[in-house]
Order: C-alpha cells, then structure tokens, then sequence
C-alpha cells in the first residue's frame, strides 16, 4: 500500500534530487572553466553547452536513483540503507553520463568535470535527504506523524516487537494493541484487545496502518489464517522470526527461480569482502610487526631470562571451517604446565611464570600472532581461536557454538573489545561474536581495533 504521505516525501526528494543535480552539474561546469580554479590546457566549452544537457541529465537521475533505491521510501528506513543507496544512485548516474557524453565526443565530456560532478552531486544529494529524515524522526518521537499497528501474539517475540517499536520511536509506529486466539494466564499485563477475527473490525476503527504477526514457528496454521484475513485489508504487514536458537544471527532472503529462500546462517566475509579483509590484515600486519619489533625482541629477551624453557608456544587451536592450526604466543606458564590434561587458565594461576602473569595482563603474549595472521591462519579482528578439547565440549551445550568457525578467528574481537573475554560468559561471547560475523564491515574492524589500543591491553578477565 503506498500512502498519500508516502507519495508526498517521495515527490519531496525528487525535487531536491533535481535541484541538487542540477546545481552539481552546473556547478562542476563552473568550478572548472569560469573561475580558473582549475587550469584549463583545451578549449573551453560554451556555456550552452552545460545548459542544454541538463534535461537529460535530470531525466538520468531519475533512472539511475530509482534503481539504486532511492526512491523505497518507509517508516523502516534506516542511515544505513540511505546512504549506500545514495552512493550508488549517484555512482550510477555519473557512469551513465559518461557513457553518453563520451559516446556522443560532447565537448563538456571531461574526466575532471565529471570528478566534480560526482563529488557535489552526492553532498548536494545527501544533504537534503539526511536532514528530512532527520526532522521527520524528531518529529515523530514527540508524537508526530505517528502510525497505529496492531501485533499479532502474546509470547516472546510479541513481546520483543513492542519493545523495538517503543525503542525505534523515530519510525514513529505505535503499537495499540495485541490479537490472540490462545493468550496464555500469565499475559494479563498485555493490552490484548481482541482475536484473530477481530482484525477486519480493529483496523478499521483504529486506522491501524501496520501489523506485525508474532506467533511462534509452532502456530504456523495461525499465521497463515490471519495473513488470509489480513489479504483483504489496505495494511502493511510483516512477519517478525522467534526462533531463539538464532539469536545473533541475521536472516536474509533471496530467491531461487522465484521461490523466497530464508538464509539462517550467512557470512558476509565472502567475495570481494574476503579480499578486502584479507588485504587489510597483510598491510596493517605487515605496519604492526614492523612497530613492534623491537618490543618482541625485549619480551623474547625476558621471558627466556625468566624462566627455563622456549621462548615461544605453540598450541593447537581451530579457525576457518574447524581447521586446526599452530597458534604462537610468547611463553607465559611453566614447561610443565599442562602435565595433567588440558585446562582453562584461571585467576591467580598458579602455573604462570612471574613475567608470564605481566604478559598475559597486558596481552604482550598474544604478539606473535601477527605471524599466524601473515601466515592467512588468522585474522587481526574475528572471533577467538580455541581449542579443538574445549570445541567438542562446547558445541554440544552451547546452541550454534560452530557458527563462530564461518569466518577466520582473530587476535582481537568484538566481544574482547566489549569485556568478554577470558573466564567469562560463553553465552556472552557467542553473542557478540554472531553480531560481528553478520554486521562485518571494513569500519567495523577499525572500530575494534582502536578500541583494543584505546582501552589498554591490561583487563581484568586475562588471566
């Protein structure tokens, strides 16, 4: 259903997108042949040129915008998405240009102009848009242009939706209400304000514009029902996945000869990803062992002064698809440390050397791993190696433990980052590390490793 609002904002950004075009592509003709900022080595196009191109650019714009989603506009919508959206608009239509320009040997057709244009075609387009968004939110948390929506169960995941509706108040949707066939004793603290036959009569009286359906997989005969009831009706609906067991993971959905297909597990480190990941690991690597050389060689020097036995150790551990690989770490515990079996370090160890409590504090140990990074065993940021005893223990207690190997494991990571680390929470850590896995961005791992130097290497949980 597209709404009379809707098509008013849409009609709103489409304007500005003109604008902020065609002042772009003005704009570019200026700044490179009437105000001599740039030198100009050819003959200087007409300024009729530039003028007379301009409906076609704007008729491009349209083209290139809406493909690129520009134009999907909801209560839904996120930074996010809009961002992207507009660098790929804008990509779009400068290549589309191009083509045309080049094709057609236009005298304006210049690779510096089209610089120029890309680079105020995008500011003068993001602009507008971030700040309509911006108002519109601000508006709707204090109670304007709100939208009525009626969720569809009373269990846990009705429950998680009203909590994200009051949370997200910027989309400015507010839940009026629940439906329920079977509402369990325990549900007396819900506005439940009818049954699944009741939706027709409830939307209809409340102007409801939005529902969610929220039953568990277990009722899925309901679900269908109610999507049956609600087929006849002018609203938005939307179905919200309570599968607990996929907590942390993000769903995705694609299509196979027309037929939707729910991704339940998918890794975004694959593709040209995994090459950017890949290239940043070997560059910052290749800096960071070159800054820490010196350091290492101190920390070799005492930890062979300090105690008998090699200087590095070398332990099994799993990464990428569940392989096993050597791990490096400066020697922090005695030769015999585990004589009896494999163990989980604890506070106050008491198999540590003197330097080795220092150098497990500060994380000094973990240095060497930037040869397991060089090597392709590891990553700078990703989930934490562990052992293949521990794994076996692990996987069968801790739902979707094997999720962490999707992607190689790293020095540090978001959940290190976030305190969990060390004898702490497993639950915790698997959590944090599903987040990473499914929102990994180049920015992302930036993030993280700023925050490891930013907050120290010393943390209470490394023992």
């Amino acid at each position: 259903m597209i709404q009379r609002s809707r098509q008013s904002l849409i009609l709103w950004f489409i304007f500005w997108d003109f604008l902020a075009i065609s002042l772009a592509w003005v704009g570019a003709y200026y700044v490179r042949f009437k105000y001599d900022l740039i030198p100009v080595l050819k003959e200087r196009p007409q300024e009729r040129v530039c003028w007379e191109n301009l409906p076609f650019i704007l008729l491009m714009t349209i083209v290139s915008f809406k493909f690129a989603g520009l134009y999907e506009v909801h209560r839904l919508r996120r930074t996010r998405e809009e961002i992207p959206a507009c660098f790929k608009g804008v990509a779009l239509l400068v290549l589309m240009v191009m083509a045309t320009l080049f094709y057609s040997q236009e005298p304006y057709a210049s690779r510096m102009v089209m610089s120029l244009f890309a680079g105020l075609a995008l500011g003068f387009v993001m602009l507008p848009r971030r700040l309509t968004w911006t108002l519109l939110k601000k508006l709707r948390r204090q109670g304007w242009n709100q939208s009525n929506a009626i969720i569809v169960g009373t269990g846990r995941g009705a429950r998680k939706m009203h909590r994200a509706l009051r949370h997200a108040s910027w989309m400015g949707i507010r839940n009026i209400g629940y439906v329920d066939d079977k509402p369990r004793p325990i549900d007396t603290d819900m506005n439940i304000i009818g049954k699944l036959n009741d939706l027709p009569r409830l939307i209809e009286d409340n102007n409801v514009r939005h529902v969610f359906i929220a039953l568990p997989m277990k009722r899925f005969d309901d679900s269908i029902r109610c999507f049956e009831i609600l087929s006849q009706h002018l609203v938005e609906v939307r179905l919200v996945t309570d599968v607990p067991n996929l907590a942390g993971l993000s769903l995705t959905t694609t299509y196979i000869d027309g037929l939707p297909v729910i991704g339940l597990r998918e890794s975004p480190h694959f593709g040209v990803n995994s090459i950017v990941k890949r290239g940043m690991d070997i560059v910052l690597a290749s800096i960071a062992l070159m800054l820490a050389t010196p350091l290492m060689v101190l920390v070799a020097f005492l930890v062979k002064l300090s105690s008998r036995g090699p200087i590095f150790y070398r332990q099994e551990r799993c990464g990428l698809n569940g392989e096993s690989f050597q791990m490096i770490k400066f020697r922090s515990m005695r030769v015999d440390a585990e004589s009896s079996g494999a163990m989980m370090t604890k506070e106050n160890d008491p198999r540590r050397t003197r330097f080795g409590s220092f150098i497990r504090a500060t994380s000094l140990d973990e240095l060497p791993q930037l040869f397991n990074v060089l090597k392709g065993d590891m990553s700078l940021v990703g989930p934490r190696p562990e052992r293949p005893v521990f794994i076996d223990k692990f996987k069968k207690t801790i739902p979707n433990y094997m999720a962490r190997h999707s992607v190689k494991c790293g020095i540090t990571g978001w959940a290190q980052v976030n305190g969990w680390r060390g004898n702490t929470s497993l639950r915790k850590r698997l959590q944090f590390d599903l987040y990473y896995i499914t929102h990994w961005n180049p920015l992302l791992d930036i993030r993280i490793l700023w925050l490891t130097i930013w907050r120290g290497f010393f943390h209470k949980n490394a023992y």
